[in-house]
């Protein structure tokens, strides 16, 4: 049977992915799978910088508005979200453009979850106990002591992940990022993917980082903070987790001063956006597509439908 065909697009926050996507798809009659952890949440979309109803209407998207903020959303739920999104869109004849860059979404879809050892919950709920007496930093640095790796790509306040990481390290003794790097190295893909990742320099990825900040300020992100924390449940804490919640539900709780959430903001973005190369360049098999500051959209996407079609002539899964 057939691999069902998959044109993923990868790249930085602010490399203008989502644009080269949505021209891709309209030239090619596709729909759009939406590859982010923080678009699931209905009502984030000035932060996440999700597409607007009238693209939407031009062009269908998948898992996007598909939970509350006071929903948590685990890697195997998106695998299984997006298999149903793929057969269903697969069996309408339609391509599939894949575009994210949720890299542990991306891998999640390439190649399936890496499921470990059972849970452990007695020791589970040590870990939250210790995390409701010392804070969640208590664990991520317990965690960075045992497997930097892990710590270096896990939120420090992401306490299901770190739960997970020291659960795995306490029952095999091994780091959590050892056993995934062993199972990366040869997973098999579950579907025949062409991946290209959108590339720019660090000095332009800045610049529109900082640009991207300030529209979304403009836009309103500051009263879509105030008006998630005040609805029933508020944000809940994998959600808050988002560049720019985090920071202005610091600053609304007076933690941080307006400039410096702002500030905050747009320094957690480039670090964002530095882990993201990172995890590109560990992914097999990914054409890249280099792009600068005058480049129109309709040459990127050119540029990058001939790596797909590149990728697809030359046998490579």
């Amino acid at each position: 049977m057939t691999a069902i065909r998959v044109h993923l697009l990868i790249g930085c926050t602010a490399s203008g992915k989502s644009a080269v996507a949505f021209e891709l798809a309209r030239r090619m009659g596709a729909e759009i799978l939406s590859v982010d952890s923080m678009k699931i949440y209905r009502r984030m979309d000035i932060g996440t910088a999700k597409p607007t109803p009238e693209q939407c209407r031009q062009i269908p998207h998948h898992l996007i508005d598909i939970v509350e903020p006071t929903e948590t959303y685990s890697l195997g739920r998106f695998v299984d979200d997006a298999d149903r999104a793929i057969r269903a869109i697969d069996e309408r004849r339609r391509p599939i453009v894949a575009e994210g860059g949720t890299m542990l979404f991306v891998r999640g879809l390439v190649s399936g979850v890496f499921e470990g050892p059972a849970a452990d919950p007695a020791f589970r709920k040590q870990l939250r106990d210790r995390a409701a007496r010392e804070g969640i930093a208590a664990l991520h640095a317990q965690l960075q002591a045992v497997d930097p790796e892990a710590a270096g790509r896990i939120h420090p306040n992401d306490l299901r992940r770190i739960e997970r990481a020291l659960e795995v390290y306490e029952t095999t003794g091994r780091p959590i990022s050892a056993l995934q790097t062993q199972w990366e190295a040869s997973p098999g893909s579950r579907y025949d993917c062409r991946i290209v990742a959108l590339r720019r320099d660090k000095e332009m990825t800045s610049r529109r980082i900082n640009l991207r900040v300030r529209a979304m300020i403009e836009a309103g992100l500051l009263d879509e903070v105030r008006t998630l924390l005040a609805e029933p449940g508020g944000i809940g804490p994998q959600a808050a987790q988002a560049v720019g919640y985090a920071e202005f539900i610091a600053h609304l709780r007076g933690e941080l001063s307006f400039d410096e959430a702002v500030e905050r903001i747009k320094i957690n973005t480039r670090r964002l956006a530095k882990n993201q190369r990172t995890w590109m360049r560990r992914l097999p098999d990914v054409r890249w597509v280099d792009a600068q500051e005058d480049d129109p959209i309709e040459r990127i996407a050119d540029r990058v439908s001939e790596a797909w079609h590149e990728s697809h002539t030359s046998g490579r899964p």
